[in-house]
């Protein structure tokens, strides 16, 4: 079965900028519809910082999450800098110290971001935000895990489960954010930050995909 080294995880932090940088506009048309429209300025941001910071540096996946989670966190604004940083670095705890990291040291990384991200915000499925594209990706991660399943096998589900995710938000009635003020209006639209999330979590995976090798 093949493995994913947290010393091979650079190219995968720089796939999942690309993603958010390709879809800065994007993000920003589908935030705009029932948001304030800074959704994809913000994240292209705080990701472009990172590029720039760590571009010409050696990093692991694990590094990679935690100075990316520091940045987002730190330094770009609205309310998804904290959100995007606390669980991109709850991940990296989670992997902290590990050389290999298997599909259930990957499963559980997700799932501590999750958890740190439920630690800080009071949104759960249903609420139209990226707890709607992250929970089902981590159920499926976890599912694969406890059935031994390869990365070549998690990896792709994962990314479904995201998308599914990400496009059930459309008929939802936004719970939080400006949005909410919207009510029944909210109904209909894609929420930026489900959106966001399956771009970085699609990016992600590809990346993984892309890095594993050979035991």
């Amino acid at each position: 079965m093949k493995i994913f080294r947290n010393d091979a995880g650079k190219p995968v932090l720089m796939k999942m900028v690309k993603g958010i940088q390709e879809n800065k506009a994007y993000l920003g048309e589908v935030d705009g519809l029932i948001g304030d429209g800074d959704h994809g300025m913000n994240m292209n941001k705080g990701f472009t910082v990172f590029e720039t910071r760590f571009a010409d540096q050696e990093f692991t996946f694990t590094e990679g999450l935690e100075e990316l989670g520091m940045i987002l966190l730190n330094e770009i604004g609205g309310s998804m800098g904290p959100i995007y940083g606390t669980i991109l670095m709850d991940m990296a705890e989670a992997g902290e110290g590990l050389e290999e990291i298997r599909v259930e040291d990957f499963a559980g990384m997700l799932e501590a971001g999750l958890e740190g991200l439920c630690g800080i915000v009071d949104a759960k499925v249903g609420d139209k935000t990226l707890v709607d594209t992250l929970s089902p990706a981590v159920d499926v991660m976890k599912e694969a895990a406890a059935s031994g399943k390869s990365y070549e096998e998690a990896l792709p589900a994962m990314k479904k489960a995201a998308e599914e995710g990400r496009d059930s938000t459309k008929d939802m009635v936004a719970k939080f954010g400006r949005s909410s003020r919207l009510g029944e209006r909210s109904r209909g639209v894609l929420d930026a930050g489900a959106t966001s999330c399956c771009i970085i979590l699609t990016s992600m995976a590809d990346g993984i995909l892309e890095a594993v090798s050979e035991a």
